[in-house]
């Protein structure tokens, strides 16, 4: 599936992820997680380089560490991320970008916990959206599809008349499973992955438009 046709074209919703795609917790994440995977023995260059758009349990339950409870786990990462928000800010241009947006047509779709999500975008001075979701809220986390289908459902749209705005393999892959386009966001990428997507680095360069009358669609600024 590719998307890059993005510019100009309507969509009835927007649907973001958070970390990494409007604000950047880079800093914090790479305190927190690497010394974790520096206490279980994990390289955290390497490590650090799996866990992106993916729930902390999920991303400990695929390590299959002996002896380690990944729900018990998370929530002591949970507790450490909490109280720390040193160093997390918006990415470039986000809060102009979303200050463009009808508040009825855009929600938040994150694999943070609804709290750490709170804290995060109150440090980054992300504006609350009428609509979350949050990784507490679904079955099964990113990669599946289930918390971007919950977020068009919640906005009362098809979500295959959305632009999911993404920028991690595994959040690119729900939104795809959605049925939605995507707009993959670059700025945090260490390692550049290739992906068929339009692709902007950050929010500086463009802006929302009305499209037809009644859709949604980005355009330069």
């Amino acid at each position: 599936m590719s998307s890059l046709n993005v510019p100009g074209k309507a969509y009835d919703a927007f649907l973001f992820d958070m970390d990494g795609t409007l604000l950047n917790s880079i800093a914090v994440v790479e305190r927190i997680w690497g010394d974790w995977a520096k206490d279980h023995g994990l390289e955290p260059e390497v490590f650090l380089k799996t866990i992106h758009g993916v729930r902390a349990s999920d991303t400990i339950r695929q390590l299959a560490l002996p002896g380690v409870d990944p729900m018990l786990e998370a929530k002591k990462l949970l507790i450490e991320e909490m109280e720390d928000v040193d160093g997390i800010v918006q990415i470039p241009g986000a809060v102009r970008f979303l200050n463009g947006i009808p508040a009825n047509r855009w929600a938040i779709v994150t694999s943070a916990p609804f709290e750490l999500a709170k804290r995060r975008m109150a440090a980054a001075g992300i504006p609350m959206p009428k609509v979350i979701v949050t990784g507490e809220e679904v079955q099964a986390g990113k990669p599946s599809p289930e918390c971007y289908l919950l977020g068009a459902s919640r906005l009362g749209v098809d979500p295959k008349r959305c632009l999911v705005f993404e920028d991690a393999v595994a959040g690119i892959l729900a939104g795809e499973g959605a049925g939605a386009d995507v707009t993959v966001i670059t700025t945090t990428h260490a390692t550049p992955f290739e992906t068929p997507h339009f692709s902007i680095s950050d929010y500086e360069a463009w802006t929302v438009t009305t499209i037809g009358g009644i859709g949604i669609g980005i355009v330069g600024a």
